[in-house]
């Protein structure tokens, strides 16, 4: 089992040369593996539109029809944000930056014990 990032996400379905082989590697090991699983958090829907809307990312297609496609993909499932998640994301412990789609995504991968395949620095140098 591992979670991905916003950015791993997009990069891995739209743009796969910036995803690095490490991620590449664990994203294909959890495919490969009949009980692997891939999960999103909603926060990155959200992330994402968002981001259409400011006009720093564009996808090829719009976005109904890219998370419909995205969530076809084998092994991958898109997790809502429950009231744990939210709660704990609030309370990471230490000095975590305060972007709430980042402290969300964390808290799911600390929720389920799961590496969090991602190149954000901060996420990667937190402990």
């Amino acid at each position: 089992m591992i979670v991905l990032d916003t950015h791993t996400l997009i990069w891995w379905v739209s743009n796969r040369e910036k995803l690095s082989k490490a991620a590449h590697k664990a994203i294909e090991l959890e495919l490969k593996n009949e009980d692997g699983q891939i999960l999103v958090s909603s926060i990155t829907v959200w992330e994402i539109s968002l981001l259409i809307e400011k006009g720093r990312i564009t996808l090829t297609m719009d976005l109904d029809e890219w998370l419909r496609t995205v969530s076809d993909i084998k092994n991958l499932h898109f997790i809502p944000i429950d009231n744990e998640v939210a709660m704990k994301s609030v309370r990471l412990p230490g000095d975590f930056h305060p972007d709430p789609a980042d402290r969300m995504i964390t808290t799911l991968a600390r929720h389920y014990s799961a590496p969090l395949v991602t190149s954000d620095a901060k996420i990667q140098n937190y402990k």
